[in-house]
């Protein structure tokens, strides 16, 4: 996430600026800039507001704002134990969350198919990533 400036003239020839809260999204296959909130124009800005957000910001991140895994004030949360979910799972969230499902779908548009082609794509991919072992040679590869 990010401040931002976007700004327009006026008939008159005057320039108005405006402040916004924006993160970048991937959109098919590229980055667009999505505004999360509008904190108005630059000369009419609460900058108050502002200092009071900066400030409520770095109190959850540490006294300096440096430190992003320090707890949250007021206690923070403690981890007793855990589970593995499963490099399938974690593989899952990331094919989904790069759109290559949608993509996939969108280049195989309406042809019909006895399977789901995509789902057959992504357990290659997994099992690729998971189980680096060529069928052909038995060799590991690893990256260089």
């Amino acid at each position: 996430m990010y401040l931002r400036t976007a700004q327009r003239k006026n008939k008159n020839g005057t320039t108005v600026r405006y402040i916004q809260l924006a993160h970048n999204r991937r959109v098919n296959g590229t980055t667009q800039a999505e505004v999360v909130h509008n904190f108005g124009r630059e000369d009419q800005l609460d900058t108050d507001g502002l200092r009071r957000l900066v400030t409520s910001i770095n109190r959850n991140l540490g006294e300096d704002g440096a430190d992003a895994t320090a707890p949250a004030a007021g206690g923070g949360v403690e981890v007793t134990g855990s589970r593995p979910q499963g490099a399938v799972w974690l593989l899952q969230g990331l094919w989904r969350q790069l759109e290559i499902d949608a993509s996939l779908k969108k280049i195989l548009g309406v042809r019909r198919f006895r399977t789901d082609v995509e789902r057959v794509l992504f357990a290659l991919a997994a099992n690729r990533a998971i189980a680096r072992v060529s069928n052909r040679t038995g060799a590991v590869h690893t990256p260089p």
